[in-house]
């Protein structure tokens, strides 16, 4: 009978309890274990989500850098702006002396003020602008030396300037006034003598002159 009653050892119940305490203890630390580990986790994802340093930097500099553009702003009313832009319109096409200027955008509607405002800060050289206008004047017609330095001048460039210019301007006076010869040959009849007064009344010199007449291609 003790025997038969004898039971084997997992079939008493104190061998369960004990089961159930092994059980319970090792589910309390996997339990401990996913705790830790997103606690650990953690803070790997603060570092992501916050900004990097370069990122701050840059924040920084953009910040700077708004700061420091200043905004476009013009003290110079409009009125002188549009003269200024309109005096470099008509140098870019011809030249002008610096009271001609004045007087065309006067013309153009501009005040005194607006246009006297352009001229001064259109940035032109007026020796040079003196200079271009007398070969464009030598482009289409023949003068004498002294005769060029008077239209400049009608012109409104300075005496300065316009001598500048006719002395510049690399005219062979002799041919100018072997052309002026033939421009008036074209159109009216002379004497010899007549012809060269003629000149000399332009300004060419005696021996200026004289050399127009004697080549104009005229027998005489």
């Amino acid at each position: 009978m003790e025997e038969k009653d004898k039971k084997k050892f997992y079939q008493k119940w104190w061998f369960w309890v004990i089961v159930v305490i092994v059980l319970m203890a090792a589910i309390g630390s996997c339990g401990g274990d996913t705790s830790d580990t997103a606690e650990k986790s953690s803070p790997v994802q603060a570092v992501i989500d916050e900004p990097t340093q370069a990122d701050a930097s840059e924040t920084v500099l953009e910040e700077v850098a708004v700061v420091a553009t200043p905004e476009p702003a013009s003290d110079i009313p409009l009125g002188m702006r549009n003269a200024l832009t309109t005096a470099n319109d008509y140098l870019s096409l011809m030249s002008f002396s610096k009271n001609g200027l004045v007087e065309q955008l006067e013309y153009e509607g501009y005040t005194n003020e607006e246009a006297i405002y352009a001229v001064e800060n259109c940035g032109a050289d007026w020796n040079e602008q003196a200079l271009t206008k007398a070969m464009e004047y030598l482009s289409t017609m023949s003068f004498s030396e002294s005769g060029l330095i008077d239209q400049l001048k009608y012109e409104g460039f300075s005496d300065d300037e316009a001598t500048y210019g006719v002395s510049n301007c690399g005219a062979d006076w002799n041919e100018q006034a072997a052309k002026k010869a033939r421009e008036y040959l074209d159109s009216m009849t002379f004497s010899k003598s007549g012809l060269i007064d003629q000149l000399k009344f332009e300004g060419f010199s005696n021996a200026q002159a004289e050399y127009g007449v004697n080549n104009c291609g005229t027998e005489w």
